[in-house]
């Protein structure tokens, strides 16, 4: 990576342009695109995790966050090169359900490679789950029930962002989607509770959709995941549907580290 290193430090150059915050349907051309004119990497994370800037023409720029598959570090019990992949997976998983709020995040080649590129929540990073779970309890249930059904091994309070539209975005979901149960969560408040027979009728439609060869989200996350964490996936959707409550986890293991 020392050459694209060196590509990176002349993105990261100063530059007289304008941010701009676009409509999703306006911003997608350019995520998917639009060239990379700077950018920065973020100062926390094990991954390369870059803050960059997309040409969006007339002086301006759209942020985006990208992930390349070549920052990132490898890990005993994820397969090699395929974080930036989950990532796009969860995204097409949360639109299929409808919940919860992920940024629009696709795949495509930036300065360091192949890797997500994420369309960019301008927040305030010191407000988390913590400071917002008690005034949208329902909200974050979905969440938590998400986090069961991709099998999130990482939900940090900071993995929750509140957004300048008042909508909460879940970020950060490079490890999921893994066979074996992997799940850690800060969520405690909603460990062992019931879901929602309406929440219960949507993860049945979500099941149809991914028993059926033929149906597009099968085919989209079949290029993603492997077949044995499709497999997986369809398992805890049938175990949440016969068992309608969320597990009731160990505090001294199932929680991530750092918890922010």
């Amino acid at each position: 990576m020392r050459s694209r290193r060196r590509n990176l430090r002349r993105l990261t150059q100063d530059t007289d342009d304008t941010p701009v915050i676009l409509p999703e349907a306006e911003a997608i051309p350019l995520l998917e695109t639009s060239a990379v004119t700077g950018g920065h990497r973020m100062p926390w994370g094990s991954n390369y995790t870059f803050l960059v800037r997309l040409d969006a023409g007339q002086g301006k720029y759209l942020q985006a966050i990208y992930k390349p598959r070549d920052g990132e570090r490898p890990l005993y019990d994820y397969p090699q090169g395929t974080l930036y992949l989950r990532e796009h997976a969860t995204f097409i998983l949360s639109r299929a359900l409808g919940w919860p709020n992920v940024p629009y995040t696709l795949v495509r080649e930036g300065p360091y490679g192949v890797g997500s590129m994420q369309l960019y929540i301008d927040c305030d990073p010191e407000i988390t789950y913590f400071d917002l779970f008690e005034d949208r309890p329902e909200e974050f249930l979905k969440f938590a029930l998400f986090d069961v059904i991709v099998n999130n091994g990482d939900r940090k309070a900071g993995h929750c962002i509140l957004g300048e539209d008042e909508r909460i975005w879940s970020i950060d979901h490079g490890l999921t989607f893994h066979p074996i149960f992997k799940l850690r969560t800060v969520m405690m408040e909603y460990w062992g509770k019931p879901i929602p027979e309406a929440l219960v009728e949507e993860i049945e439609g979500l099941l149809q959709r991914l028993r059926s060869p033929a149906d597009s989200l099968t085919t989209q996350l079949s290029a993603l995941v492997s077949a044995q964490e499709l497999q997986a996936l369809t398992q805890r959707l049938e175990a949440l549907i016969k068992e309608p409550k969320l597990p009731v986890m160990d505090p001294y293991r199932d929680i991530p580290w750092p918890w922010v």
